[in-house]
């Protein structure tokens, strides 16, 4: 495969940005089988951008000829508090993690699945991780917090100071090329880069991708980066601990209707609008069409082949919000089946999810 049929898989949707361009070229220049990392804490019932949008990435990023590692970053989750800080429920969650990756049809033989509790165990991660810290300030470190969903204020315990030298440290330990993560968790990669040089180590490239919106809407800022439209993005993105914002995977129909039926979706408006951020990052790019039944006084039934063509019309104010709400149901509906019937078929998927729905879900 050519370097820029490679470039394109990389940087298409729902990539947003790219540090830098030029060094990914160059990377994919030199090395046919480049090291990318996406990384989780395992923290509760997973929603269409864990399940759905990330797998979609995935998918781009293995085809692209790159080696993909899954961090399941468990002790990260116990420093941050999910599942009340307990290792056991984390780790839990984290094998019903991959039982999703399973049902959204990602052949996890073809990745490399690392618990971080392994990583752990090693003395020399815990010697870089003391080594990133030396060479990053106080103040660095607490700018790095939105990595945990969390802000300045928010720090509960000295342990979360740890937290992004680990993160940083896990680039470094896993040998990553490529740094393929949400624009969340820019900060850390930011500071991989960084702090790479001075560890002797070359620059990660990093590959952030969009961060799906919620059902809520647009949030206001929180100070989560410096540059407005990421922090609006990260401020306003779906948490999987917030359920009234989020579509997680075992959503019923009913229950998936009765969410979408409530999500803002202002006429006219596309560009804060997460009923069409689900259909540019969700539908299209897993169904490659929308079909909106409407009555024919209201111009009748419509299939759309590309998104350019929906956005335009819902600017014009061609399609109902209503409308296209019952469109994006059905969509989502037919998306999320199949998970939802793997989790139903699997014994191991479905005792895991019996147990994960007995866990109190801590942010």
């Amino acid at each position: 495969m050519d370097v820029e049929t490679r470039m394109e898989l990389i940087t298409r949707a729902p990539t947003e940005e790219v540090i830098t361009l030029q060094e990914l070229r160059q990377l994919l220049e030199t090395n046919d089988k480049p090291v990318a990392y996406d990384g989780f804490e395992p923290s509760g019932f997973a929603h269409i951008p864990f399940a759905v949008l990330r797998a979609i990435k995935l998918k781009d990023m293995l085809d692209a000829g790159c080696r993909f590692k899954l961090l399941l970053a468990d002790w990260h989750a116990m420093v941050n508090k999910k599942m009340d800080g307990d290792l056991e429920k984390i780790r839990k969650v984290g094998e019903y993690l991959i039982e999703v990756w399973k049902a959204s049809g990602i052949d996890v033989n073809k990745v490399e699945i690392v618990w971080a509790n392994d990583v752990a165990a090693d003395r020399e991660y815990w010697k870089l991780v003391i080594n990133v810290a030396k060479e990053a300030t106080l103040k660095r470190f607490l700018r790095c917090l939105p990595i945990m969903g969390r802000q300045e204020g928010e720090l509960q315990e000295a342990a979360q100071l740890f937290y992004p030298a680990m993160q940083v440290a896990d680039i470094f330990y896993l040998g990553v090329d490529i740094c393929q993560l949400g624009l969340d968790q820019r900060r850390a990669n930011m500071l991989a880069r960084e702090i790479a040089p001075k560890l002797g180590r070359p620059k990660p490239v990093a590959v952030h991708h969009h961060m799906l919106m919620g059902l809520t809407g647009p949030m206001g800022a929180k100070g989560l980066d410096d540059d407005s439209e990421i922090d609006m993005q990260i401020s306003s993105k779906m948490s999987k601990s917030v359920p009234e914002t989020s579509i997680y995977v075992h959503d019923s129909r009913e229950v998936l209707e009765e969410k979408v039926m409530k999500a803002y979706c202002p006429p006219k408006n596309t560009k804060s609008n997460p009923i069409i951020e689900y259909c540019k990052y969700i539908i299209f790019p897993k169904m490659g069409k929308l079909y909106i039944e409407r009555p024919q006084k209201y111009g009748g039934d419509v299939l759309y082949e590309n998104f350019e063509d929906l956005k335009k019309d819902y600017e014009l104010g061609n399609i109902h919000p209503l409308d296209l709400k019952r469109a994006v149901v059905d969509a989502l509906d037919k998306i999320l089946e199949p998970i939802r019937t793997y989790f139903e078929s699997n014994k191991k998927a479905k005792e895991l999810f019996k147990t994960i729905s007995g866990y109190e879900i801590t942010r």
